[in-house]
């Protein structure tokens, strides 16, 4: 086979996307070596559902029959240390803050791609890909991440915090191609255990979706450190008992144990004082927030651009919403021009313009005015 397209080290999980990545990329003319990341043991978390998903036993001899199939070198890397050492603490420490963490877009800046470029150099690899639903291109000097094809499974939103340097030799060859698409070339391959697999939608070491069990098991004490707090309304009015602020979220609806009358929401987290604030969906709304420890993305950066026009999006479910940036300093102040509920601290929000990710950043609070933000904005600047 030509394989004059260079060598490549694609990520395989055992799932049908990176499979499927894996082959087309084999097809095209690029020597593949494929390598399977062992992040997390479950079972040693005290966790009572079986292991699944990327890290279990039948995922990795998955994607080892995909290359044994093919006939390309495949490998796994055991990189459950510095995983638990990043990601998992970073996702107790979070919590224990009153924030709520994003672990899979930790996991992709900080451990995934550069556990697979390490590798990638080792085994003389140009190029590393993925099987996310999104794609990247060179303009004017930088690697741009934009939306995938298929709108229903863009993951660009899960990648914003990767560096230039990364995205230079990153592959996403699914990025022009619909879940449907997918699911047709595996069948065309005959690859029909990969068609009828359940694609797992879970944080990798909460399969169970339990974290806070997992918070239970993973801090020694937490429970008698946090129990005991009030639900109380925004003026301190005291509602009723909680099991611990860690153990709630922004805009919580259920679970609360409360009858108040009134639907209820969870619309800020005190850790310093043990309260979860309650109120009701009106009071999740804001129109400002401010975004920090930032990763440009089209531009180097926003600094000076004035009001720069983008869609932002506060989490991966959200559709996303028109909003003015403003860079000061190491921070976007991010102008809704309409409120936005639930905007959670601990959160990506992430900036768009058109298709393509202008950068992204950590939610660290949120403002509200009472003068609409849009009409100041426009009446002053546009």
């Amino acid at each position: 086979m030509n394989t004059t397209k260079g060598r490549v080290l694609v990520a395989m999980s055992g799932g049908i996307d990176s499979s499927v990545a894996a082959v087309l990329l084999h097809e095209q003319g690029y020597e593949v070596v494929g390598m399977t990341m062992k992040t997390w043991d479950y079972a040693s978390a005290g966790g009572s559902k079986k292991e699944t998903g990327c890290c279990s036993l039948d995922s990795i001899n998955d994607a080892r029959q995909i290359a044994v199939e093919l006939g390309f070198p495949h490998f796994i890397i055991d990189i459950r240390e510095e995983f638990g050492d990043f990601v998992i603490n970073n996702f107790t420490d979070e919590y224990l803050a009153g924030r709520t963490p994003n672990p899979c877009v930790l996991c992709n800046t900080h451990i995934k791609w550069d556990a697979l470029l390490r590798r990638a150099d080792q085994l003389g690899c140009e190029f590393i890909a993925t099987g996310h639903y999104a794609n990247v291109r060179e303009e004017n000097g930088r690697f741009i991440v934009s939306k995938g094809l298929d709108e229903n499974k863009d993951q660009s939103y899960a990648l914003w915090g990767i560096s230039q340097e990364s995205l230079a030799r990153t592959l996403f060859p699914l990025g022009g191609m619909r879940k449907t698409e997918i699911y047709d070339e595996a069948r065309r391959r005959g690859f029909t255990e990969l068609v009828n697999k359940p694609e797992s939608y879970e944080i990798c070491f909460i399969p169970d979706n339990d974290y806070r069990g997992f918070l239970k098991r993973r801090v020694e004490g937490l429970e008698e450190r946090v129990a005991g707090g009030d639900f109380v309304l925004r003026d301190g009015t005291v509602l009723g008992k909680h099991e611990g602020f860690p153990f709630y979220t922004i805009g919580q609806r259920k679970g609360l144990g409360l009858a108040l009358g009134f639907p209820a929401y969870v619309t800020e987290i005190r850790p310093e004082t043990n309260q979860v604030v309650l109120g009701n969906y009106d009071d999740l709304a804001s129109t400002v927030t401010v975004v920090g420890k930032l990763n440009p993305g089209k531009y180097a950066s926003l600094e000076g651009r004035g009001l720069v026009p983008a869609v932002t999006k506060v989490r991966y479910s959200h559709h996303g919403s028109p909003a003015f940036l403003e860079q000061i300093g190491e921070k976007i102040h991010v102008y809704f021009e309409e409120p936005v509920h639930a905007i959670t601290p601990g959160q990506a929000a992430v900036f768009y313009e058109g298709n393509d990710v202008l950068g992204g950043g950590w939610i660290e609070r949120n403002v509200t005015y009472e003068v609409p933000v849009s009409s100041a904005v426009t009446a002053a600047n546009l």
